[in-house]
Order: structure tokens, then C-alpha cells, then sequence
């Protein structure tokens, strides 16, 4: 018996050894290298076209404007064990282009075959004409829309969702983040807004009129008392259902383990 016992002892103390090394090797290899570059397109668009984005490990930021073009500005970042090393690498992350004037789609591809000790990420700066309508997928990174008129469908995991002085329709979904979005103004379009493991906050024009449901599990909900807000139908502990104003256009807006707050714009 204490034959098994020292055997026993000696292995786990081998197995901590192990461990350990292995921690000594992480730490030799940790990635301090960095290098980065700009990748710059520019696409002609329909005034009602679409532009995607499909990113990996990496923020996307969308400014509408005037203008008939796409301007993007991709940052291509590659982490190594040495600057030169990563310096290598940043030319070799690719974007996949798919252009027509009723579409733009860029996809981050990444880096073909087996890399190890390596790290990516590609952030996109975008301008685009207002018009337009924008769809954005991303993940380990922030996704940021501005002053766009279409509808735009944005979502992102570990990443938060902004929308600033939004005035088409917009559906926006976060997973580990929250949703943060304005409304310019408002129509005929729905807004449906989801976060989990986040929370959503909404702005509306103080005349809006919509009708508003929220939905939550493990959180709370809050509307400003500066906005016309009539419950209607049936309350719950999870659930709020009211109108805007004259009620209209349905704004939909769900979390789990998160708060909602509906408020007008800041006072000036």
C-alpha cells in the first residue's frame, strides 16, 4: 500500500512539473509582437443599395454622409512572438471582396492553412452615402453605425452594438455586450433590439408613435416619465407592452440578464 502511495505521489508531482513548464513555456512565448497596415478600397453603390460586413476579431465603424461611394479603410493587425514576425503575417489576411452596384460584401478570411503563435484582428472604418442600408456581423469587437437613413442589421458576440441618429428600420442584437442605440427619427420601419448578458438602451424623438413591448428576464425596465407612455394589454413581471404617443410601428426590445431604458433625447 505505501508502495502505491510514493508511486502515486510521484506522478502527480511529475504532472505539476509539467503544468508548470507549460506555464513557463506560455509566458516565453507570449505574443509582444505587433504590426498593422491599411487596406483601402472604394466601390461605387446605388443610392438604395446594400453594404455588408462580415468580420472576425474586430471592431466595424459605419459613417453615413453624402456622396455616391464606399470609402473603407480596413486595419489588417497581426500579433506575433517579434514584430518582424508579425509583419510577415499582415499581408497574408485576406478580405474577400463581392462587389455589384446594388451590393458590396467584404468578409474578413483571415489566414489560409494552419497558423500557430499567431494572433489577427481587422478593424473597419466606413463612410457610405446615408441611404443606403447596412448589414453588420461581427465578433470580439464593437460594431458603431451613424447617421444612416436605411435599414440597418447589426450584431455582434462579445462586442458592443451602437446605433447613433438611426432613420430606417433596425434590428440589433449583441451577445456578452449591450445595445446602445438613437433614433433620428422614425416611420413605417420596425425596431426590434435584443441583448444577452447585456443591457439596451433605447433614444426616440419625443413624438414618436409606436408601439413598444419589452421583454426581460433577470432585469428591469425603465421609461422616462418625459415620454407620452400608455400601458396597454397585459402587464408581467417580465414582460411591459404600452404605446407612444398615438402607438403605430412596433418596437420590440428583449434582454436576458440585462436592463432596458427608453428615453427622449438629451436635453441641448
Amino acid at each position: 500500500m505505501r508502495r502505491h502511495f510514493v508511486l502515486r505521489a510521484v506522478a502527480a508531482c511529475g504532472v505539476l512539473l509539467l503544468f508548470a513548464a507549460g506555464c513557463q513555456v506560455r509566458r516565453q512565448t507570449a505574443l509582444t509582437g505587433r504590426a498593422s497596415d491599411d487596406w483601402k478600397r472604394s466601390y461605387a453603390i446605388s443610392p438604395d443599395g446594400e453594404l455588408q460586413i462580415v468580420g472576425a476579431n474586430g471592431a466595424v465603424e459605419i459613417q453615413g454622409g453624402s456622396g455616391s461611394t464606399v470609402e473603407v479603410r480596413a486595419e489588417r493587425i497581426a500579433h506575433a512572438a517579434t514584430d518582424a514576425a508579425a509583419k510577415e503575417i499582415v499581408p497574408r489576411i485576406g478580405i474577400r471582396e463581392d462587389v455589384s452596384p446594388d451590393k458590396i460584401v467584404l468578409l474578413t478570411e483571415g489566414l489560409s492553412g494552419i497558423v500557430i503563435g499567431v494572433t489577427i484582428e481587422v478593424n473597419y472604418h466606413v463612410t457610405m452615402p446615408s441611404s443606403a442600408r447596412v448589414r453588420v456581423r461581427a465578433v470580439n469587437g464593437d460594431v458603431s453605425v451613424s447617421d444612416v437613413a436605411g435599414r440597418v442589421v447589426l450584431s455582434s458576440t462579445n462586442g458592443q452594438v451602437i446605433g447613433k441618429n438611426l432613420r430606417g428600420g433596425v434590428d440589433a442584437r449583441a451577445v456578452n455586450k449591450g445595445v446602445t442605440v438613437s433614433l433620428g427619427s422614425f416611420g413605417r420601419d420596425p425596431v426590434d433590439l435584443r441583448a444577452t448578458n447585456g443591457s439596451v438602451a433605447l433614444t426616440v424623438p419625443p413624438d414618436v408613435n409606436a408601439s413598444l413591448e419589452a421583454n426581460y428576464t433577470n432585469g428591469s425596465f425603465d421609461i422616462s416619465s418625459d415620454l407620452n407612455y400608455e400601458p396597454f394589454g397585459e402587464q408581467t413581471r417580465r414582460r411591459a407592452r404600452g404605446r407612444l404617443n398615438n402607438g403605430g410601428t412596433p418596437i420590440t426590445i428583449t434582454t436576458i440578464n440585462g436592463n432596458i431604458r427608453v428615453q427622449p433625447p438629451a436635453q441641448q
